[in-house]
């Protein structure tokens, strides 16, 4: 057997938040990739149907039932993607984001130190950054959140910092800008209740016969509609799986943080746009007032992740990515025979 084939073998990942939207398509990369994955979830939406991922339904707060899992499954390293990550929900209950982001986080790193696991990829978030300065985000532009939600990613980032220097934890941080899209052929996309994201909204709204609301149309952008980069979840995915090899590489850091995005910006017309494209169909919009905390423009520099993990987006054209979602909302929607007729054309 090939010897990095064989050491990925024998690799077991713990996976918190492995059974939510971005957690559930890296498991599924990590298997695709040989490697054992144990799945510690709150709760249980995506199972992937594989005998190398278990599932447990558990709090990452458990200490006493996280220690009676992974002396089960010894565990090499942690990606950590259970977090609550609705943006305006945050600005309306800040304690139960900082309790469930912080303050969990904190008992699980100290349960992480407990079991000696000394290796976690961080799920962070573009939030962080708060109002560009700058144009495109660099890992160097200034954090500075401006809602809970994204203060919450920058203090676990600081807990990560402090733990490496005081306890030799390694860590990778990944800033994701917008994930979006699915992989269809398992069945894997976004199922947030209640739904928040720009793109499952449009195609919810168009699949439905109803208006789609746009917050703000006077920011300083070409069509007056917020910009932002667009990243599809199964190149987030590859990035994590990226990040763990990272660790093994003999010029790797031990502490690192990378943005995740595509460099490039749609504006929320021109995702609608690529919608009414790929259905043929005009959408009726509903203007509403600009959301507190939008910035007008996020667009990621991920030149670093490129040059240090060797990532590059694969699955990130926007119609690609827009196409990839419509699929799975369509197995939602079979009584609408004239949109599965389009696809199937």
């Amino acid at each position: 057997m090939h010897d990095t084939y064989k050491k990925f073998m024998e690799k077991t990942i713990l996976v918190t938040g492995g059974a939510g939207y971005i957690g559930s398509h890296t498991v599924l990369e990590l298997l695709q990739h040989n490697y054992r994955v144990v799945v510690i979830d709150k709760s249980c939406r995506y199972q992937i149907n594989n005998p190398r991922a278990v599932y447990f339904q558990c709090d990452i707060a458990h200490s006493q039932a996280l220690k009676a899992i992974c002396a089960r499954y010894p565990i090499d390293a942690v990606i950590h993607c259970a977090a609550y990550i609705q943006v305006g929900e945050s600005i309306t209950n800040p304690a139960g984001y900082y309790d469930n982001n912080v303050v969990k986080t904190a008992q699980f790193l100290e349960t992480m130190r407990t079991l000696s696991i000394a290796r976690m990829v961080f799920s962070s978030s573009a939030a962080v950054y708060g109002y560009p300065q700058t144009l495109p985000i660099t890992e160097q532009h200034p954090c500075a959140p401006v809602n809970p939600y994204g203060q919450t990613k920058r203090i676990v980032e600081q807990m990560l910092h402090d733990y490496h220097g005081a306890y030799g934890l390694e860590y990778i941080a990944l800033r994701y800008f917008n994930a979006a899209g699915g992989y269809p052929e398992y069945q894997l996309g976004e199922r947030h209740q209640p739904e928040t994201h720009l793109i499952p909204l449009v195609l919810q709204a168009a699949l439905e016969n109803r208006p789609c609301t746009i917050f703000g149309s006077n920011y300083p952008t070409p069509d007056g509609t917020c910009v932002r980069d667009y990243v599809h979840v199964r190149d987030i995915a590859r990035a994590h799986r990226l990040a763990l090899e990272y660790f093994d590489q003999p010029t790797g850091l031990k502490a690192e943080i990378f943005n995740l995005g595509t460099a490039r910006g749609f504006s929320v017309l021109e995702i609608i746009q690529a919608v009414e494209a790929l259905l043929q169909k005009k959408l009726s919009l509903h203007y509403a007032p600009a959301r507190t905390g939008d910035p007008a423009y996020l667009i990621a520099d991920a030149t670093h992740a490129a040059r240090r993990l060797g990532w590059q987006p694969m699955h990130s054209d926007i119609m690609t990515i827009v196409s990839s979602a419509l699929q799975i909302l369509v197995t939602q929607y079979q009584h609408n025979f004239d949109i599965v007729y389009q696809l199937q054309r």
